[in-house]
């Protein structure tokens, strides 16, 4: 028989109960293998029961001290109650410099007491017990969350101004510098949020015009890294020349926004028409088009569709790129011509027909190569293809048809640093 002798308002704080006509502690912590809650509880005395009843914190502290001995527990281990009732009288009954002795030679949960109000100074201090003087029975997890944030900012060597963290907590990275930013201006003190809208407008000044588009290669939703580093970087240094006593975090978080906005705007923005982008030249734009891919997937285009070459082929290959197929084909086959795109080589070649195979002779082709600068170029060579053929792709060279010097160009490149694939 189990009865609930002592609970306070939150129900994770440990309760007192009488089983089988004794006192005990009973707290939840630690996990099972079905990573459920555990139950554990160890016998106290009325004496205790008194301190638990009257003191929030001694009944906290005690709480605090118990948990690392559950947590050793493991998903199916037995708790150590006689280390757990060695607990009792020093937390619960000694004088408070007692207490915080103790607390100096044992493992004890500070995150828990931070949550319940505790006095995060005094507690670095060694005063536990006089820390407690502000706890209270609600939990503040958030409050731990930014104590742990300050500390890895502290092991950086990061010290934050008043500035710095307004702008940290108005893209809403004050807590996780990992995820997505977005403007939360509520979050932010009344008396900063003009200045932290002044370094959200030097960013946007820097920024406006600039643009982040897709990158099919990655994905039919991932963004032209390319595109992002141009943007972030004008950001940076916008901000930087601005506001020079923002720390590097506060900036980083500033361009991160302005970066995943854009990202988001591109996403969420119907495909552009690269054909109509510019005036390619060239022999006229394509009816018919033949897709495909390293795995000889094929898809037909013809120009009654309701979408564009371009559209259709960056569809395709976002669908269908990956590591292990990164050779795109599209071909014009009445033409007898077309280009083949190396997305892992950053190159491609344009391929024309010279002369027809007949008689049981094989035709004729010509390929020269052109290496291709990211994202950006691959729309401009696809464009002009689907607008004017080979002929259009000439002003988008230098080609060349001699494989060896084509690899000496590759390689030069290469060595001259990474290529923004």
């Amino acid at each position: 028989m189990r009865d609930i002798v002592f609970a306070r308002g939150s129900a994770w704080i440990p309760k007192v109960i009488r089983e089988n006509g004794g006192l005990k502690l009973m707290l939840g912590a630690g996990a099972d293998a079905n990573h459920e809650p555990r139950t554990f509880t160890f016998a106290i005395g009325e004496a205790h029961l008194t301190v638990i009843r009257e003191d929030l914190a001694r009944h906290l502290l005690l709480w605090s001290a118990v948990i690392p001995l559950c947590d050793a527990t493991g998903t199916r281990g037995r708790l150590d109650e006689d280390a757990a009732v060695a607990l009792l009288d020093p937390v619960l009954l000694a004088p408070p410099a007692d207490v915080d002795a103790l607390f100096r030679r044992i493992r004890w949960d500070e995150g828990r007491l931070i949550a319940h109000g505790a006095d995060i100074d005094s507690l670095q201090r060694g005063q536990v017990h006089a820390a407690m003087r502000s706890a209270t029975e609600s939990a503040d997890g958030k409050r731990v969350q930014e104590h742990h944030a300050d500390r890895r900012r502290a092991e950086r060597g990061t010290v934050l101004g008043p500035l710095d963290t307004a702008v940290l907590r108005y893209t809403g990275q004050y807590l996780h510098g990992s995820t997505i930013p977005k403007r939360t201006p509520g979050a932010v003190e009344p008396a900063l949020l003009p200045q932290v809208m002044r370094v959200i407008a030097t960013a946007e000044q820097a920024c406006a015009g600039m643009r982040i588009g897709l990158d099919p290669r990655r994905g039919k939703r991932a963004t032209d890294k390319r595109d992002w580093d141009r943007m972030a970087k004008a950001v940076d240094a916008a901000v930087r020349r601005a506001h020079p006593r923002l720390v590097d975090e506060a900036v980083r978080t500033v361009s991160f926004l302005m970066c995943s906005e854009a990202a988001h705007r591109s996403r969420n923005t119907p495909v552009e028409d690269d054909e109509d982008a510019a005036d390619f030249g060239g022999s006229g734009r394509k009816t018919a088009l033949l897709f495909t891919d390293d795995k000889g997937v094929g898809k037909k285009w013809r120009s009654d569709r309701s979408r564009t070459a371009t559209a259709e082929f960056w569809d395709f290959v976002g669908d269908r790129s990956a590591a292990d197929n990164e050779v795109f084909t599209i071909e014009d086959e009445e033409m007898g011509e077309g280009i083949q795109l190396h997305f892992y080589a950053d190159s491609l070649a344009r391929i024309t027909t010279v002369r027809e195979g007949s008689a049981g002779s094989e035709p004729e082709y010509r390929v020269e190569y052109a290496l291709v600068d990211g994202m950006a170029g691959y729309r401009t060579l696809v464009a002009a293809f689907a607008r004017g053929g080979c002929t259009a792709l000439g002003r988008h060279g230098p080609w060349m048809s001699d494989v060896a010097e084509f690899e000496r160009a590759r390689r030069r490149r290469r060595d001259a640093g990474p290529t923004a694939r």
